[in-house]
């Protein structure tokens, strides 16, 4: 049986129940563990699967992306000690931006005291909550108003971002995987771009909730990044592999 026989019967499995093991999909499939592992991990890939403990499960599809105050309430923890981690990878007189999310604006709660910065963003509560407690010079991108998100979105915001040089750039997302981020939002697509292009360093900041969920529109390569910030639950299957691709991973 050839590899694509054997990734359409997975696939067929799968849509049949929730997860299956690795020996089940041996024993089914007539191979070796070897096999099955190369089969999943081209899967895992493709963003068609996503490797858990002892077996595989479907992608999980992101066709909403959660308001602001829906995603306040998620993972609250997680998301205030990457925070605190990925404050420490901005060097003294940078230019940051920080992409619309919550937990952006923790990032921000905690650069907020210092003097030496100059942020841009495109989430209006950074935006805020930096002119009340920071004295650094800020700049809001435009563009037109996503009110659920609380922030800017589509080509206007891309075009501010094209004329700016970023030295840190801290990038969210609801959905990502080994393929690279993604979003079910088509207007994001062009700013998550944009900043990729205008930054010397891009920093993807994601509790590991958000890792294996797949949104409609591809928006980065995960090369694109070269550091992932995320918490201790992540994968260390994946963390090798990403750290095989020469992107450092930070857990929190």
């Amino acid at each position: 049986m050839i590899p694509a026989e054997r990734h359409k019967i997975i696939l067929s499995l799968l849509s049949q129940q929730d997860v299956i093991s690795i020996n089940e999909l041996v024993d089914n499939l007539a191979v070796s563990h070897m096999t099955i592992r190369r089969d999943i991990a081209k899967l895992e890939k493709d963003g068609k699967v996503l490797s858990v403990s002892g077996g595989v499960q479907l992608t999980t599809i992101l066709h909403n992306e959660p308001s602001h105050d829906a995603k306040a309430q998620q993972n609250a923890a997680e998301k205030a000690v990457i925070g605190k981690l990925a404050s420490q990878f901005v060097p003294n007189n940078a230019s940051v931006y920080l992409d619309a999310g919550t937990t952006s604006l923790e990032i921000a709660r905690q650069l907020a005291h210092r003097d030496d910065l100059l942020f841009i963003t495109n989430d209006f509560m950074i935006a805020m909550y930096l002119m009340k407690h920071s004295s650094c010079e800020l700049y809001h991108t435009g563009g037109r108003v996503d009110r659920d998100n609380q922030s800017s979105v589509g080509s206007k915001v891309a075009d501010f971002l094209a004329g700016m040089n970023i030295d840190v750039a801290f990038v969210s997302t609801s959905s990502w995987n080994l393929r690279g981020l993604s979003t079910p939002s088509e207007p994001k697509v062009i700013i998550k771009k944009a900043v990729a292009k205008a930054a010397q360093k891009t920093i993807l900041i994601s509790d590991s909730s958000k890792y294996g969920k797949v949104g409609t529109f591809h928006a980065l390569d995960i090369e694109c990044f070269d550091i992932i910030i995320t918490d201790s639950a992540f994968p260390d299957s994946v963390r090798h592999e990403l750290e095989e691709k020469g992107i450092q991973v930070a857990l929190s």
